[in-house]
């Protein structure tokens, strides 16, 4: 199958950063969330974001103004009907997940293919529960989708042949580097990065180093060119811990158990950059 239309579930910060790859693509992208305000926002993030490719001559105004034309929003599942691809990019819940997928099974096109932007829980069960199970693959794109090159191309169990060479080949007609994993719990990087950022948060907790001098270690002592604590704020501390949760649980091995601070942190509410405070503040 060519993909030429895309309905992406989740207008936070990677729906509407894959969003924005795949206009400048030349792909037809109908945004939808269950949040208006998320809508809204994305919309107008989307917006400014051509805007500076154009003012950075990245873009051709006419090259913007006929992404601009391809991109719609809406409520729900609005434009998912449409799709050749549904990229879900929710919450990392196991939950939210498996009943947004029963939902794209009743809504979306029975050739469609239903792709997870998830981070950590496994594509075989997604699947499973998807009633189309050989259509169903893992696209994870990292954060911030426009800038990152890679994209993890997880196969569950079930997974067809002829999706995995649809989603692989438009992946780099996205420009950007796939990498095809099997189905595992964290996948390649998040299993090797995320226990080294939980471990960090280790380290700190203890007392060893402040949180600067953490950083500022692994910038010039492992030419990093971001400190785990920093990077920890960029992604999210609720993901981090949740992928914590996800290999501990899957694994049930005491290297993956969450540091408590993190958990603490998480509670709190301090979440990174996307709440203003985490390791580091934002105001």
């Amino acid at each position: 199958m060519t993909i030429e239309k895309i309905a992406i579930v989740g207008a936070g910060t990677m729906g509407r950063g894959v969003a924005q790859v795949a206009l400048v693509t030349g792909l037809t992208v109908a945004l939808t969330d269950v949040s208006s305000d998320a809508v809204t926002e994305a919309q107008r993030h989307v917006t400014r974001a051509l805007d500076r490719l154009v003012e950075r001559e990245r873009l051709g105004a006419d090259d913007r103004d006929a992404a601009m034309s391809r991109f719609s929003t809406g409520a729900s599942l609005a434009g998912v009907e449409n799709a050749d691809l549904v990229i879900e990019a929710a919450s990392e819940n196991p939950q939210i997940k498996l009943k947004i997928f029963a939902e794209l099974h009743e809504a979306a096109r029975e050739d469609a293919i239903l792709a997870s932007n998830t981070s950590s829980i496994s594509l075989t069960e997604i699947a499973a529960s998807s009633g189309r199970s050989d259509k169903v693959i893992g696209m994870h794109f990292f954060n911030p989708a426009p800038v990152m090159a890679l994209v993890e191309i997880i196969r569950a169990l079930q997974t067809s042949d002829e999706t995995y060479r649809s989603v692989f080949e438009l992946t780099g007609r996205m420009g950007k580097t796939p990498v095809t994993v099997k189905d595992s719990p964290g996948f390649v990087v998040n299993r090797m990065l995320v226990p080294m950022i939980n471990e960090a948060v280790f380290v700190l907790a203890e007392g060893v180093a402040s949180a600067d001098d953490i950083d500022a270690a692994m910038r010039s002592g492992a030419n990093h060119p971001m400190g785990p604590l920093a990077l920890a704020d960029l992604i999210g501390l609720d993901i981090c811990l949740s992928v914590m949760e996800v290999l501990f649980n899957e694994f049930a091995d005491s290297k993956y158990r969450p540091c408590p601070l993190l958990k603490k942190m998480v509670d709190a509410g301090y979440l990174g950059r996307k709440s203003g405070r985490g390791f580091f503040s934002y105001a």
